[in-house]
């Protein structure tokens, strides 16, 4: 498998564009994200990820949808900012194909001990035994690594349906893997604080401006033409 600039810099703006949207320190993320030509060739798709929060315990991973609520942040706006992630990795799937001449259909990306992986995968998903639904159930079980005792008997079911067909696939996955240096990068929640916080200060200096005003009517304050007066006389007291 071939890596072009173009796609290491496309790694790069998806690993910053994670960091921004978790509100949290964490300790390791897991993305999935499919592209491929459905029903009458229609490109279609789907795109999840979870991170671990930081901590001394192992604690239950977040998903990226939870995040609005969790937080308190503007659903809207932070479905554009999920919406801005899967056109990133649509150009990466489009980079891909024009320098490995061969097409994935979906890939899982995780960032964990200061590694950054993407592994791609080329099943034809159109035709897999396991739907959405059923595809989702699996990738949390062989990624988060969450037990079965988790899930229930319908989802324990589709678990070891899966486990007995891998005895026998023959499933090719390219890997690229980096380290990487996590710089500290501003997330979501800081980015809409600092923007309260001018805005909070160009309200304190507009009500500031309109309370100076209001003492001046009050006679409270020396108006401009007063301080020229004012000026003017102590000018002429100093040149005496």
């Amino acid at each position: 498998m071939e890596t072009s600039l173009t796609m290491k810099k496309i790694y790069m703006d998806i690993q910053e564009k994670l960091y921004y949207m978790i509100p949290e320190k964490w300790d390791s993320i897991y993305l999935y994200a499919s592209i491929f030509e459905g029903i009458n060739n229609i490109e279609t798709g789907e795109m999840f990820f979870y991170y671990f929060p930081k901590g001394l315990l192992r604690k239950e991973p977040i998903n990226v949808y939870e995040i609005p609520n969790k937080f308190n942040l503007d659903e809207r706006d932070y479905i554009k900012l999920v919406d801005s992630l899967y056109k990133k990795i649509k150009k990466l799937r489009e980079e891909f194909i024009r320098v490995n001449k061969k097409t994935w259909t979906n890939l899982t990306i995780s960032i964990h001990n200061y590694k950054f992986m993407v592994e791609y995968d080329y099943e034809d998903l159109k035709a897999s035994e396991f739907n959405s639904y059923e595809r989702h159930i699996i990738w949390r079980y062989v990624y988060l690594k969450t037990g079965l005792n988790t899930y229930n008997k319908k989802e324990r079911n589709i678990i070891n349906s899966y486990i007995e067909k891998c005895k026998y696939s023959g499933k090719v996955i390219d890997r690229y893997i980096e380290g990487i240096y996590r710089n500290r990068i501003h997330n979501v929640i800081n980015y809409n604080r600092e923007k309260q916080d001018e805005v909070n200060y160009a309200q304190n200096s507009k009500i500031e401006e309109l309370n100076k005003k209001q003492r001046i009517l009050q006679g409270n304050l020396p108006s401009e033409n007063d301080k020229q007066k004012s000026n003017t006389n102590i000018n002429q007291i100093l040149r005496y």
